[in-house]
């Protein structure tokens, strides 16, 4: 269920409380929310995953992404989660913002957009959605 897309982090689409559990027995340190409350009432909220996550030793952070698209302080907030020296698990409906997110906070820390291109299509995203973006914060790489 979690797609790896480096060393440092995977995405999934909407995690149960069980799936934090798993989660560590994999080796994730930091869960990532990137979905809104009350986009899906049926799944688990943020409250619930962040209890979870707590309560069996993993940091959690929320960094909600509406269907309106991403913010400077969003992408920042990803550079940050990505900065510490954590496993991370990042999660919204399906995977995609969060890995359109992850490729976001990449480009702006310059890597090139062909290899963020190539890790997302790895594990199994387009990034075309955000790809004028990337090009745009990598600075032309």
């Amino acid at each position: 269920m979690f797609r790896k897309i480096n060393d440092k982090i995977s995405v999934s689409p909407q995690i149960s409380l069980d799936d934090v559990a798993t989660a560590k027995t994999e080796g994730v340190t930091l869960i990532v929310n990137n979905r809104p409350d009350g986009e899906d009432p049926g799944a688990p909220q943020s409250a619930e995953i962040e209890a979870a996550a707590k309560a069996v030793g993993l940091k959690y952070i929320a960094i909600p992404i509406t269907h309106s698209g991403f913010s400077g302080p969003q992408i920042d907030a990803m550079i940050a989660a990505l900065a510490a020296d954590d496993k991370v698990l990042a999660y919204c409906r399906s995977g995609t913002r969060s890995t359109l997110l992850w490729s976001l906070a990449q480009a702006k820390q310059g890597v090139a957009p062909d290899e963020i291109s190539r890790l997302a299509g790895n594990a199994g995203y387009d990034i075309t959605p955000v790809r004028a973006m990337v090009d745009a914060l990598s600075g032309g790489q």
